[in-house]
């Protein structure tokens, strides 16, 4: 049983399951293969493991691609999928998600204002997707750990312009704590253990 104590899951000014939604852009081989900002390996499993947190407590989940049925990109990598099942993957022309009809729509459909941000690159599909959600007023947490752009510095400028802006830095693990932040929730234990402690996903190199 929760601690009785625990705050309102809707209004809480913290992460809760309750009041939050997950944004996946972009995570395709052509665009995991030209990260340089850190380890794709370890890129690959901090997503995945954000991805499994997200499915754990139920979260809404908004999954986006470019160019899979204009320019023949590959879809959303298999670790990805493998977690996600039969999430639609929306696929777009723009660099901008926002400027997306359908990836606009499903957002505001999740119902939820603040939004766990994630995309490749940092410095073009993140920073332009996250200073139009801001500027509609949208709460941003970009997960700087699970993101990652062409350099180093085009991935810290991406996100130094985000946090200008008034966006919220986060890592995997920080969401993870965030959202069952006491261990008298049950329901999540199991989960938020397997988790934080699993051993590293198997990597499949993008092609």
């Amino acid at each position: 049983m929760a601690n009785p104590i625990i705050r309102d899951q809707i209004k809480d000014h913290l992460l809760t399951p309750q009041n939050c939604a997950l944004i996946i852009i972009d995570y395709q081989p052509i665009s995991i293969n030209s990260v340089r900002s850190m380890d794709q390996h370890l890129l690959v499993d901090n997503i995945v493991r954000l991805a499994k947190t997200a499915k754990a407590f139920g979260l809404p989940v908004v999954v986006s691609t470019t160019g899979v049925n204009t320019i023949g990109n590959k879809p959303m990598i298999p670790q990805l999928q493998e977690v996600l099942g039969d999430i639609k993957q929306i696929d777009r022309t723009t660099l901008n998600a926002w400027e997306d009809p359908k990836f606009l729509e499903a957002v505001k459909a999740t119902g939820r204002r603040k939004l766990i941000m994630t995309a490749i690159w940092t410095e073009a599909c993140l920073t332009f997707t996250a200073l139009d959600a801001l500027y509609e007023g949208y709460e941003v947490y970009p997960v700087v750990d699970a993101v990652g752009g062409t350099s180093v510095e085009a991935h810290k400028a991406g996100l130094d312009r985000i946090f200008q802006a008034g966006g919220h830095p986060a890592s995997w693990v920080q969401v993870i704590n965030e959202l069952q932040r006491d261990t008298a929730r049950q329901e999540t234990l199991k989960p938020y253990i397997e988790i934080l402690f699993s051993p590293q996903v198997p990597f499949m190199a993008p092609v």
